[in-house]
């Protein structure tokens, strides 16, 4: 039976909003208890978002014996760590010789190997803390549908392979027969990758940092910060009030007005997914039958996979306001056609939306604008692995642990004319489908 597509709200900004439907909403464990903060309190650190970087960060700091409180507008996953694809992905945008010629061979070195790492510690967390959430480990397939593109990805490719990492290239009949689909020119094979139920990893993360000490409330609303002597003062909606010696705030596609200018560096974007019932007869035995992850290499790009139960997953770009109906999800279930004729007429039982942090330089964003103060955010949709990384990473500069922390420390940027950027995204989606449009044909 398909299921209706409901919106899916823009920010945690107006109070308490049930989990929007989804997949992974019908079909993750139970959500542990994150009640919320009824009296006021003082911490060590306070973390604002119960997405995947707050909550690896409160993990991880949790873990060291530091007192730790999340919070949380929402519930614990309800942004876009519940929402996407569940690609788990230990690449940037940026290959590894683009980042040494960024950022130098010692800076740049170290955000390769937190990057290329960032899986392994999603499936160490996983495995460590007893997460049930679907993990598969047989790699991610980056496909082209031309020839100059299967180029640069496989020049992307042999930069992996220099290194040591599990990667392969593929013609176009080798990746067929793990596709069964004809569509595509070749790719690339990252082995390193995966696949999780994403809602389930958000709340298996927030059951193990209560297991190591963290407190994490839902339902609690931060609306103001601000400098208390030498500490951090977080008055939350119901005017229970925190202070804290240090402040992380990870609220990514999500982020409101809480910091001056914060919401202003990146673009929301929605990403729209389709599932359908699980495949059966030759779609189930054609379709991916690896159990690997899937994007095209297009600047629109689309993701799909299975997941545990068998189904066909499609997501892609959408348009800027949330979705109402199944119409708007209908590009996705005529790409799901073309590229797997096998399937018959498509019936998606699930549709769904979420918001996504695109930033200028599609690298993620750390900045420190005041002492004690943290921020994170714009993962560019790989925030699954990224996110989990950058948390790990923020515990130990707040640690000082000695490490040296390897994503680049940036000052708050607003994206000029911010205002607009509905129409940056409508304007950017109608330019860029042309583009691939030409390039594919």
């Amino acid at each position: 039976m398909t299921k209706p597509a409901l919106p899916a709200p823009r920010e945690a900004a107006t109070g308490t909003q049930p989990l929007p439907p989804s997949l992974w909403a019908a079909t993750a464990p139970p959500a542990p208890p994150t009640p919320a903060l009824a009296d006021s309190v003082r911490t060590d650190v306070l973390v604002v978002g119960g997405g995947y970087t707050g909550l690896s960060t409160a993990l991880h700091l949790a873990e060291a014996g530091v007192a730790v409180r999340v919070l949380e507008a929402q519930e614990p996953g309800w942004g876009a760590s519940g929402r996407n694809g569940g690609q788990v992905n230990p690449t940037l945008k940026h290959d590894p010789q683009d980042l040494l010629r960024l950022y130098g061979p010692e800076r740049g070195e170290a955000l390769v190997q937190a990057v290329s790492r960032s899986a392994d510690l999603v499936f160490d967390l996983i495995a460590r803390h007893r997460i049930d959430c679907q993990p598969v480990r047989q790699g991610w397939l980056q496909v082209g549908y031309t020839d100059e593109a299967v180029a640069a990805m496989h020049a992307r490719a042999r930069q992996w392979t220099a290194r040591g990492e599990p990667v392969q290239m593929l013609a176009r009949d080798a990746l067929a027969q793990r596709l069964g689909s004809n569509a595509f020119a070749g790719g690339w094979l990252d082995g390193r990758a995966g696949a999780i139920q994403p809602l389930a990893y958000a709340r298996g993360l927030a059951r193990a940092a209560q297991a190591a000490g963290a407190m994490v409330h839902g339902s609690t609303q931060v609306v103001q910060l601000q400098r208390n002597g030498q500490r951090w003062r977080a008055t939350t909606a119901s005017g229970a009030v925190v202070d804290a010696d240090r402040v992380v705030i990870a609220t990514n596609g999500y982020t409101a007005a809480l910091w001056p200018g914060l919401r202003q560096t990146v673009l929301t974007a929605n990403s729209f997914i389709v599932a359908t019932p699980p495949l059966q007869g030759e779609a189930a035995r054609s379709i991916l039958p690896g159990g690997e992850t899937v994007s095209t290499s297009q600047r629109l790009l689309l993701y799909f996979r299975r997941d545990a139960a068998g189904r066909l997953l499609m997501g892609g770009r959408g348009h800027f306001a949330d979705p109402q109906g199944p119409a708007d999800f209908a590009h996705l279930e005529r790409s799901l056609q073309l590229l797997y004729p096998q399937l018959g007429p498509v019936d998606c039982a699930y549709r769904w939306a979420g918001r996504i942090a695109v930033t200028r330089d599609f690298m993620p964003h750390v900045h420190e604008p005041a002492p004690g103060l943290s921020i994170a955010l714009g993962y560019n949709g790989r925030g699954v692995a990224l996110a989990t990384s950058m948390g790990k990473h923020l515990a130990g500069r707040l640690l000082d642990t000695g490490a040296d922390f390897p994503f680049p420390i940036t000052p708050i940027a607003p994206i000029p004319m911010h205002r607009w950027q509905r129409f940056y995204i409508a304007a950017g989606v109608a330019w860029y489908s042309l583009l691939d449009r030409v390039t594919r044909s």
